[in-house]
């Protein structure tokens, strides 16, 4: 890119992030500003990326180009007077795109999952000597960073659909994982989500090729409808790549992968759950597209670590275990709840005098509704999607800037949940919810947060004052 400092707005989102120290590992001056100093920021700043606290029309002073993210709105005293003043302004994903240019692409989409999967190819290419330049949505617990800064070709990003920037993406490889209900305040119904990713899908470069889930039926037609090269990956029978002999174990799993009715060998995933099994076959797909050994494969789904707020146990003992998830939609949340059940069944506490394996015997969850708009339009699917919970506890709606809707509260939810299941759930404010939970908890408990707002922090305090570690 041909400027000499980039300034960016809200720099401390995980996104802009990650882009912005590629552009500093470059040579170019980069500063940027966000409401509050984080993990993120300071490690931003001891890259020699100037900061700011809070937004202010004078930080963007000697910048020749100002990206922003979908957070920042349009009345931002730096956005408005970059654009007084005839400064090139752009939006992130405009950003990554220029980054893109002239490399061997692989963009990640999807509802969900997206995050595992783009960190999941990024290591399985970096294991395998690729070198690929990756921007990832979440801290990479292999690398404790979001991104890996690659000297090839090769170039991992993890596409953002929610405000439809995805678009400006065109690829030589896609992966899709799942379409589904979300992000309904920005497309306003379902129809316009999968428009929008078929059209994403259509910008695969010609000779490229689509990884899609095969399972997802919305997936499978627009694969059908396109004049591109696909494989499909899944559980069904018609998918291209798929897993049988399927074992979810103890934080792991473990399955026999076939690729066109060939077997391809025996792979073990170091993260839990189907919906990671499912993940990693597109990973294996496209390893075997870009001629990756099978021995590499093996080894990166072995050795990955996964994402951290993806299923990240905080503290375990004798007594609790504490887990904490980004999970944020109906789906995700039956996922991962779902994904809890190897803990529950003989594999995880164990007898002191006899050293027989018990079983953990309950689950406490802790749910923090994400944005106004998502609970209003997904209320009833919430309501429906924690059956796998001993005991249940809502709190406030983070509102991730978003103004109140009324008549949408986590009361109401909590009220809603009610109906279907009557005993063991309430409402309980995020400043009350450690001491409920002390009050609460017995032996053989798990302890896991859901959200994708700040719900993870309590996780600190929790493994503290329960297992007397952070």
């Amino acid at each position: 890119m041909d400027y000499k400092h980039i300034h960016f707005i809200g720099i401390g989102g995980i996104g802009m992030s990650g882009i912005a120290s590629i552009l500093r590992s470059k040579g170019i001056i980069v500063s940027g500003s966000d409401i509050k100093k984080s993990r993120i920021t300071d490690s931003l700043k001891n890259q020699g990326i100037r900061i700011y606290l809070g937004h202010n029309s004078e930080n963007i002073r000697g910048a020749d180009l100002v990206v922003y993210s979908s957070a920042i709105n349009a009345d931002n005293a730096e956005l408005r007077t970059a654009r007084g003043l005839g400064i090139n302004v752009i939006e992130r994903a405009e950003c990554l795109a220029e980054l893109m240019k002239g490399t061997f692409s692989i963009v990640v989409v999807g509802s969900h999952g997206k995050t595992t999967t783009s960190s999941l190819a990024s290591y399985m290419l970096a294991s395998a000597g690729f070198e690929p330049t990756a921007v990832i949505g979440g801290i990479v617990n292999n690398w404790d960073n979001n991104i890996y800064l690659g000297a090839s070709k090769y170039f991992v990003a993890e596409a953002d659909e929610s405000d439809g920037t995805f678009l400006k993406y065109a690829p030589d490889y896609s992966i899709i994982t799942n379409i589904d209900s979300e992000h309904l305040d920005f497309y306003k119904n379902y129809s316009r989500v999968i428009d929008s990713f078929a059209e994403f899908a259509a910008k695969t470069k010609e000779g490229g090729c689509i990884i899609g889930c095969g399972d997802d039926v919305n997936i499978k037609k627009i694969l059908d409808g396109l004049k591109r090269r696909s494989i499909t990956f899944g559980f069904g029978s018609s998918c291209d790549i798929t897993a049988d002999k399927v074992s979810l174990e103890y934080f792991s799993s473990s399955f026999n992968c076939i690729y066109n009715a060939k077997r391809v060998g025996n792979f073990k995933l170091s993260v839990p759950g189907l919906h990671n099994v499912s993940n990693s076959l597109s990973v294996i797909a496209l390893g075997l597209e870009l001629g990756i050994d099978k021995k590499v494969i093996y080894e990166s789904l072995l050795n990955y670590r996964g994402i951290k707020r993806r299923f990240q146990v905080k503290a375990k003992s004798d007594k609790y275990i504490i887990i904490d998830d980004y999970a944020h939609h109906p789906t995700e949340i039956k996922a991962t709840l779902a994904a809890l059940a190897p803990l529950l069944n003989g594999s995880s506490l164990r007898n002191s005098s006899k050293g027989i394996a018990t079983g953990y015997k309950r689950v406490i969850a802790v749910f923090q509704p994400h944005r106004y708009s998502r609970t209003k339009h997904l209320l009833d699917e919430f309501a429906q999607s924690f059956s796998d919970v001993d005991h249940l506890i809502i709190t406030d709606i983070y509102a991730a800037g978003e103004a109140p809707i009324e008549g949408i509260s986590a009361e109401v939810l909590c009220d809603k949940i009610k109906k279907r299941r009557e005993k063991n759930i309430e409402f309980v404010r995020k400043d009350k919810v450690v001491s409920r939970i002390l009050n609460i908890i017995s032996h053989g408990d798990i302890i896991i947060t859901l959200g994708a707002g700040d719900i993870g922090k309590l996780t600190d305090e929790l493994s503290i004052k329960i297992v007397g570690k952070n």
